[in-house]
Parts: C-alpha cells; sequence; structure tokens
C-alpha cells in the first residue's frame, strides 16, 4: 500500500497542528529504529550521531554519504507502508513543510509513533536537534552540535558589521516564479549578511509571485540555487534596468546547502554574505563611474 504525497515547490506550509512540543523535564523513551521521511531529517539525525539509528530513509537522502546504503521508503510523492512494516521502525520522523497532515493522520491510524519535526526558522534547526537528541538518547550530543551551530551563526552576523543594506530577491524557481517571506530561514540568513529581502511582508512562506512585483521592486540582488543551472536568471535579461542586471549581481548558491534545513545552512550563509560583500563592491563600483 502507499500513500500518495503531492508534491511541493521548496517548502508548502503543511496544514498539520501536530508540531513538537517543548522538551520535557522526563526524558521521552529512546528509539533505535528510525525511518526520516524528508532528506533534511536524515541529515539532523546523523549530525548528532545517531545515524546507526536510521533503518530507512526518503528519496534524495544523500548526505552524509552513509545515508544512500539505507533502505528507500519512499519520495515526495509516495510513501510506501509495505516497506515499513518489513523495516519494524519504532519512530517516523516527518517533515511538517513537506508531509501533508492526511498522511500523518494515516500513518498513525496504523499505528506507527510519528514525530512532526518543524524547520521553517534557524531557531527551527536547533529545536530539531534537541528534540531527535532527545528522542535518540544523544541529548549531551545534540547540545553539543547546537552550541556550534549557533556560534557560527553568530560569527555571521558579527562579519555584517556595518555594511550598508541591499535589497535581495531569493529565486525558488522561475516558472511558476516562487520566493521566500522573511519567516523563513533563506530570508534571516540574507538579513545577517546585511541584505533585506524584498518580499519580506509576504504572509506566506513560500508564495507564488509576479514578474512585474519583481521589476517594481527592483532589488540590487538575485540570488538562486545552483540547482537551478546557469540559466535561472536568463528570462531576467530582458529588463537590463533591474538594478541586479545592471551592476551584474547574480549568484547561485549551493543546492544542498541552502535547500535544507540542517547545520549546514551555515555554509549557505557564507555563500550568501560572500555574494553580497561582491554585490556592494559592484554597486560602489557603478556608482563611482559615468553611465
Amino acid at each position: 500500500m502507499r500513500f500518495i504525497v503531492p508534491a511541493i515547490v521548496l517548502v508548502c506550509c503543511c496544514a498539520s497542528s501536530c508540531d513538537y512540543p517543548a522538551r520535557a523535564s522526563d526524558p521521552p523513551p529512546t528509539f533505535t529504529r528510525i525511518v526520516t521521511l524528508a532528506p533534511n531529517l536524515t541529515e539532523l539525525v546523523f549530525a548528532i550521531g545517531a545515524g546507526d539509528a536510521i533503518v530507512g530513509v526518503s528519496a534524495y537522502s544523500d548526505f552524509p554519504p552513509q545515508a544512500k546504503s539505507l533502505p528507500l521508503i519512499g519520495d515526495a510523492f509516495t510513501v510506501d507502508q509495505e516497506q515499513l512494516a518489513l523495516l519494524k521502525p519504532d519512530l517516523l520522523l516527518v517533515w511538517q513543510s513537506g508531509t501533508p497532515a492526511h498522511i500523518v493522520e494515516e500513518l498513525r491510524r496504523v499505528g506507527y509513533r510519528v514525530e512532526v519535526i518543524r524547520t521553517r526558522s534557524l531557531d527551527d534547526v536547533a529545536a530539531a536537534l534537541l528534540r531527535i537528541g532527545d528522542l535518540t538518547g544523544r541529548t549531551e550530543q545534540a547540545e553539543r552540535v547546537v552550541r556550534q551551530y549557533k556560534q557560527d551563526l553568530k560569527s555571521l552576523l558579527r562579519r555584517r558589521g556595518r555594511t550598508a543594506d541591499i535589497r535581495v530577491f531569493y529565486q525558488v524557481s522561475k516558472r511558476p516564479l516562487f520566493t521566500v517571506n522573511g519567516e523563513h530561514y533563506v530570508s534571516e540568513l540574507i538579513e545577517m549578511c546585511g541584505g533585506s529581502n524584498v518580499f519580506a511582508e509576504l504572509n506566506e512562506l513560500a508564495p507564488a509571485i509576479s514578474v512585474e512585483a519583481v521589476i517594481e521592486r527592483d532589488p540590487e540582488v538575485m540570488l538562486a540555487s545552483t540547482d537551478a543551472g546557469n540559466e535561472a536568471f536568463g528570462e531576467w535579461d530582458r529588463w537590463p534596468r533591474i538594478a541586479a542586471n545592471w551592476y551584474g549581481n547574480r549568484f547561485l548558491m549551493p543546492a544542498d546547502e541552502i535547500g535544507r534545513a540542517t547545520v549546514r545552512l551555515v555554509t549557505a550563509g557564507r555563500a550568501v554574505c560572500d555574494a553580497l560583500d561582491v554585490a556592494r563592491e559592484r554597486r560602489a563600483a557603478a556608482a563611482r563611474s559615468p553611465e
């Protein structure tokens, strides 16, 4: 039996209200046979040293390399209950922004313990690591990883210093055209690096937008992930007077690092900061040069 899961674009908000609870004073049971239903959750479990507890993963779970050899239980479209039964997991970790509520309820209905993990923001990643640490008996390891993660993020914030603000558009996909709002971790990274997300005020986490809206907001920088390829910004060539085009400020960010809410967001943050540093230099050079 397979559960059908609709496709998503980077992040789509789950209708479930079953967020994981705050850490309790009494430790929860320790789970030793875990299935992760999203690549970022696989990575978070490995990050705290609990990879040996994973018995099954979703498709595209390719980091760290050990994850590639684990049994697959489906992909973004399907969850294979027959395979789950063979693996005999005692815990399923699901991604709040990627696993629809009815799938979570169905998995629970057939008897699985399901933990819903939220990773919308940078703080959510830290909370997720701690929660997974509690569930796997790796509380101390998780706390060490979180301390390092937070220190690395603080270093990005210190790097910002007194850098001048710069307007940034993050393109999730070009057809249809999606971006992120101010609550998304990508927007947080942009802010840490001294940028401002030109669509920060929108209500949806990953809203669809129009070409006209981008032109109107006239970003000075355009960012996208490397999985978009060299043609990620090709369609914007039709509007050479957009500031980002005028300055030559179009940059590709490392796809896995910026596309997955894990501790590797620190690496993504460094790439964002590097890009915005270059973007400011190009803006300043353009201001000094005659048109």
